[in-house]
């Protein structure tokens, strides 16, 4: 039995160089993506939540809730949920609320676990899309600012002062 020795040639070397040319040319293309999304600031950058715009509706007479709405901006490449929200001057238990419009036009509300705040957005609350429902207070008046903690998933407590506002302002 006789055995042969691969032998080089060239029609053997040009077949390998193309056999590797694909897999090197898609790591390029990778890390050169990569490359992009690094100096972009996006890798790696955790979720920053800024709260801004926090009002709180002047509970009407006789209504055992309110809400408080928060405009929250997150500057990170990662995104963040907001899953709970305390107060100090709030007697009872404040929820999260995200808010659905039916077929026939008419806004109704469903408490929410959590509200997504994505990475590079801002996520606004309003009568029409979320909120925090917060159980009324009567000594509440126009202009109060009302102290808040806002509690992340990601970004820990962040605080804010809501000021109390006709519904319909603001």
């Amino acid at each position: 039995m006789t055995h042969h020795a691969w032998t080089p040639t060239r029609r053997r070397l040009a077949d390998t160089a193309l056999a590797a040319l694909a897999p090197v040319c898609a790591c390029a293309l990778a890390l050169g993506g990569l490359a992009v999304w690094t100096t972009t600031g996006n890798a790696g950058t955790p979720a920053r939540i800024g709260v801004s715009d926090a009002r709180l509706f002047l509970p009407s007479e006789g209504v055992p809730e309110t809400a408080a709405f928060f405009t929250l901006t997150n500057s990170g490449g990662a995104q963040d949920r907001l899953v709970e929200v305390t107060s100090p001057a709030v007697t009872g238990d404040i929820s999260l609320s995200s808010h659905r419009m039916t077929a026939g036009g008419a806004a109704y509300r469903r408490p929410a676990d959590s509200l997504t705040v994505p990475a590079s957005a801002t996520l606004t609350m309003s009568p029409l899309t979320s909120d925090v429902t917060v159980p009324a207070a009567t000594r509440w008046q126009i202009g109060d600012r009302i102290p808040f903690t806002l509690r992340f998933e990601h970004s820990g407590r962040v605080k804010a002062l809501a000021q109390v506002v006709r519904p319909g302002i603001g």
